[in-house]
Protein backbone atom coordinates (compact mmCIF):
# COMPACT_ATOMS: atom_id res chain seq x y z
CA UNK A 1 0.00 0.00 0.00
CA UNK A 2 1.24 3.24 -0.92
CA UNK A 3 -0.25 6.24 1.01
CA UNK A 4 -0.44 9.18 -1.05
CA UNK A 5 -1.27 12.95 -0.13
CA UNK A 6 -5.11 13.82 -0.15
CA UNK A 7 -6.37 17.40 0.10
CA UNK A 8 -9.00 18.17 2.57
CA UNK A 9 -11.61 17.98 -0.59
CA UNK A 10 -10.48 14.65 -1.94
CA UNK A 11 -10.61 12.95 1.11
CA UNK A 12 -14.11 14.07 1.41
CA UNK A 13 -14.96 13.32 -1.63
CA UNK A 14 -13.46 9.81 -0.91
CA UNK A 15 -15.32 9.28 2.20
CA UNK A 16 -18.46 7.73 0.72
CA UNK A 17 -16.36 4.84 -0.47
CA UNK A 18 -14.75 4.30 2.33
CA UNK A 19 -17.56 4.06 4.56
CA UNK A 20 -19.12 1.20 2.52
CA UNK A 21 -15.78 -0.67 2.66
CA UNK A 22 -15.58 -0.04 6.23
CA UNK A 23 -19.39 -0.89 6.54
CA UNK A 24 -18.14 -4.18 5.12
CA UNK A 25 -15.17 -4.54 7.34
CA UNK A 26 -17.56 -3.96 10.42
CA UNK A 27 -19.97 -6.00 8.82
CA UNK A 28 -17.62 -9.29 8.34
CA UNK A 29 -15.97 -8.43 11.77
CA UNK A 30 -19.32 -9.11 13.60
CA UNK A 31 -19.93 -12.28 11.64
CA UNK A 32 -16.42 -13.53 12.37
CA UNK A 33 -16.96 -12.45 16.43
CA UNK A 34 -20.19 -14.16 16.40
CA UNK A 35 -19.11 -17.22 14.40
CA UNK A 36 -16.18 -17.69 16.72
CA UNK A 37 -17.13 -20.07 19.87
CA UNK A 38 -18.79 -22.43 17.48
CA UNK A 39 -15.66 -22.59 15.02
CA UNK A 40 -12.39 -22.63 17.48
CA UNK A 41 -13.29 -26.34 18.38
CA UNK A 42 -13.80 -27.22 14.59
CA UNK A 43 -10.91 -25.88 13.53
CA UNK A 44 -8.64 -27.85 16.43
CA UNK A 45 -10.68 -31.01 14.82
CA UNK A 46 -9.99 -30.19 11.78
CA UNK A 47 -6.44 -32.10 12.28
CA UNK A 48 -8.40 -35.33 12.56
CA UNK A 49 -10.88 -34.25 9.33
CA UNK A 50 -14.04 -33.24 11.02
CA UNK A 51 -15.55 -30.25 9.25
CA UNK A 52 -17.79 -27.46 10.47
CA UNK A 53 -20.22 -25.43 8.87
CA UNK A 54 -19.56 -22.42 10.69
CA UNK A 55 -15.97 -22.74 9.45
CA UNK A 56 -16.64 -22.17 6.06
CA UNK A 57 -19.34 -19.44 6.66
CA UNK A 58 -15.97 -17.49 9.00
CA UNK A 59 -13.78 -17.99 6.42
CA UNK A 60 -16.05 -15.75 3.43
CA UNK A 61 -16.47 -13.51 6.39
CA UNK A 62 -12.25 -13.23 6.26
CA UNK A 63 -12.77 -12.40 2.80
CA UNK A 64 -15.38 -9.82 2.91
CA UNK A 65 -12.94 -8.39 5.97
CA UNK A 66 -9.66 -8.43 3.51
CA UNK A 67 -11.55 -7.16 0.45
CA UNK A 68 -12.46 -4.33 2.67
CA UNK A 69 -9.39 -3.65 4.03
CA UNK A 70 -7.37 -3.98 0.84
CA UNK A 71 -10.13 -1.77 -0.90
CA UNK A 72 -9.48 1.08 1.27
CA UNK A 73 -5.55 0.43 0.93
CA UNK A 74 -5.17 0.50 -2.32
CA UNK A 75 -6.97 4.20 -2.60
CA UNK A 76 -4.00 5.35 -0.39
CA UNK A 77 -5.37 4.92 2.73
CA UNK A 78 -4.18 3.62 6.01
CA UNK A 79 -6.60 1.77 8.10
CA UNK A 80 -5.11 1.96 11.80
CA UNK A 81 -8.02 0.29 13.78
CA UNK A 82 -9.99 -2.57 12.17
CA UNK A 83 -12.34 -3.12 15.71
CA UNK A 84 -12.95 1.06 15.70
CA UNK A 85 -12.90 1.29 12.17
CA UNK A 86 -10.73 4.05 12.12
CA UNK A 87 -8.79 4.74 9.53
CA UNK A 88 -6.53 8.16 8.53
CA UNK A 89 -5.59 9.98 5.16
CA UNK A 90 -1.97 11.21 4.65
CA UNK A 91 -2.73 15.50 4.40
CA UNK A 92 -0.72 18.89 4.52
CA UNK A 93 -2.54 21.76 6.83
CA UNK A 94 0.08 24.80 7.12
CA UNK A 95 2.78 22.93 5.61
CA UNK A 96 2.81 20.29 7.67
CA UNK A 97 2.20 17.03 7.14
CA UNK A 98 -0.61 14.99 9.21
CA UNK A 99 -3.77 12.58 9.16
CA UNK A 100 -7.45 13.90 8.47
CA UNK A 101 -9.02 11.34 10.67
CA UNK A 102 -11.99 9.24 10.28
CA UNK A 103 -14.02 6.55 11.89
CA UNK A 104 -16.21 4.14 11.82
CA UNK A 105 -19.60 5.56 12.56
CA UNK A 106 -18.87 9.56 12.04
CA UNK A 107 -20.65 10.72 9.45
CA UNK A 108 -18.16 13.58 8.17
CA UNK A 109 -14.68 13.99 8.01
CA UNK A 110 -14.07 16.29 11.21
CA UNK A 111 -10.95 15.60 12.82
CA UNK A 112 -7.09 16.00 11.87
CA UNK A 113 -4.38 15.05 13.89
CA UNK A 114 -0.52 15.25 13.75
CA UNK A 115 1.57 12.07 12.72
CA UNK A 116 2.75 10.95 16.05
CA UNK A 117 -0.67 11.97 17.68
CA UNK A 118 -2.79 9.19 16.98
CA UNK A 119 -6.17 8.95 17.87
CA UNK A 120 -5.82 10.84 21.40
CA UNK A 121 -4.66 13.48 19.51
CA UNK A 122 -7.57 14.93 17.13
CA UNK A 123 -8.48 18.19 16.33
CA UNK A 124 -11.56 19.97 14.97
CA UNK A 125 -10.59 20.60 10.88
CA UNK A 126 -10.52 24.20 10.05
CA UNK A 127 -11.05 23.88 6.79
CA UNK A 128 -8.93 27.12 6.09
CA UNK A 129 -5.78 25.47 7.62
CA UNK A 130 -5.87 23.00 4.51
CA UNK A 131 -5.78 25.49 1.70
Amino acid sequence: MNARYFTLAEARAALPRVKALMDQVQQARSEILRLRPSVWPALRNAANNGGNLQAGEMLEHFRKLEAGVKGIMEMGILVKDIDSGLIDFLSVRQGREVFLCWQHGEEELRYWHELNAGYPGRQPIVDEDFQ
